[in-house]
């Protein structure tokens, strides 16, 4: 079940990344794939919570969950035709990559303390 949530994840990623790019080029698909793909990322994300005990990597979870809802706030302002939805994906892209980025290192640490 966790190599299924693995490949979603990054397919719906993938997915993410190309309807922002396909927007530019077809305005009328691109918010549904992005709905799409925004709808599974999240789910993904929210069934995979954080597995340790520490408060920073619970933290850097929600900046997860955080960064879920923005990109389900650019895809509204996609579908509405707003230009202000880019803003709210980089934002959320940020929030993301940091929180990946951070949180192997935060288990890492708390495996090192036990």
């Amino acid at each position: 079940m966790h190599r299924v949530k693995d490949i979603l994840f990054r397919i719906s990623g993938i997915l993410i990344l190309l309807s922002a790019v396909l927007y530019l080029f077809i305005p009328v698909v691109a918010p549904w794939i992005m709905a799409l793909s925004v709808a599974v990322f999240s789910v993904v994300t929210i069934t995979n919570p954080y597995p340790g005990k520490s408060i920073r990597g619970k933290r850097l979870f929600n900046f997860q969950i955080f960064s879920c809802i923005l990109m389900i706030v650019a895809t509204y302002l996609m579908f509405r035709e707003r230009n202000e939805w880019a803003l709210a994906m980089i934002i959320g892209a940020i929030l993301l990559l940091y929180a990946v980025v951070m949180i192997p290192r935060e288990l890492e640490k708390e495996k090192g303390k036990l």
